[in-house]
């Protein structure tokens, strides 16, 4: 795969900006290989994705933001993330004591589906140490006291390996605790978590009980980015699967487990990809 440079921006709408980026792109001897953009015209806002390769641009890797932020994002006042689709993201997975959301997230990293690192497996558990072995990725356990009087301390130190680690987002794999603000102040929009709900319907404990108790003819699964409100982060991914009245309690929780892997894998796929936006509290995911 050739190395390119993948552009995410979004400003107020005017005319010209993929005028203006493309042409920046192509007169540095650019090839660009996708481009989609979407205006929301109710906030008059501009959202764009765009990725070129670099073989031949005549802009050093190094200054290519630098570039951007001289000639456009003051101009538009836009804002950018740029990235290169051969630094691989390093992904932190946070657990407990369930097993079924990071076996298919370790199959698909083992399988080749995704361009990521994963340096660490963190839990308050030592439950999962075993399937950490079987893919040879290490396992580091902070146990929390039920009165989390050393909470403070235990993300200290997991903060302090993150950094070492150097990763750059973190998947909550139904980690059963929930994050500081300090932490998602440190990673905003790179904290991803699987909800075992179709949110808004069912946040907090026990969802699955509660939509048996409700009666309701579909449940879901959402994956959302963490925010400091409790289940209210911008969602990235959505499913369902009908249930009748013949499901118990525990039918409901064995359907939602197969959907909840399959709604986080999608959503860390779209992070990996870079083909997510964040904007207010939603999100922009391009095709």
């Amino acid at each position: 795969m050739k190395p390119t440079a993948i552009l995410l921006l979004h400003c107020l709408d005017k005319p010209g900006i993929i005028s203006e980026m493309t042409r920046f792109i192509t007169d540095n001897k650019g090839n660009i290989v996708y481009l989609d953009q979407y205006v929301d015209r109710v906030d008059g806002m501009f959202f764009m994705r765009i990725e070129w390769e670099l073989d031949n641009f005549l802009i050093p890797r190094d200054k290519i933001k630098e570039y951007i932020s001289t000639l456009y994002a003051q101009r538009y006042k836009m804002t950018f993330n740029l990235y290169f689709n051969d630094v691989k993201p390093r992904m932190a997975i946070f657990v407990s004591k369930m097993s079924h959301c990071l076996y298919d997230l370790l199959a698909r990293y083992k399988a080749g589906e995704w361009e990521v690192e994963i340096p660490c497996i963190v839990s308050n558990h030592e439950d999962l140490r075993y399937v950490a072995e079987q893919f040879d990725i290490p396992f580091h356990v902070w146990s929390i006291k039920k009165d989390h009087s050393n909470k403070a301390e235990v993300e200290k130190a997991e903060m302090e390996l993150l950094q070492k680690e150097q990763v750059t987002f973190i998947v909550l794999a139904r980690y059963m605790q929930i994050i500081s603000d300090e932490m998602i102040k440190e990673y905003p929009h790179h904290i991803i978590n699987i909800h075992h709900s179709f949110l808004p319907a069912f946040i907090g404990a026990k969802p699955y009980h509660q939509a048996y108790e409700r009666g309701v003819k579909i449940i879901g699964a959402t994956s959302h980015y963490v925010t400091a409100d409790l289940d209210a982060g911008p969602i990235i991914e959505q499913d369902v699967v009908r249930i009748t009245h013949k499901d118990t309690p525990d039918s409901l929780v064995l359907k939602g487990r197969d959907l909840e892997k399959i709604v986080l894998s999608r959503a860390v796929t779209k992070h990996i990809q870079r083909k997510i936006l964040t904007y207010k509290n939603k999100t922009i995911i391009f095709s």
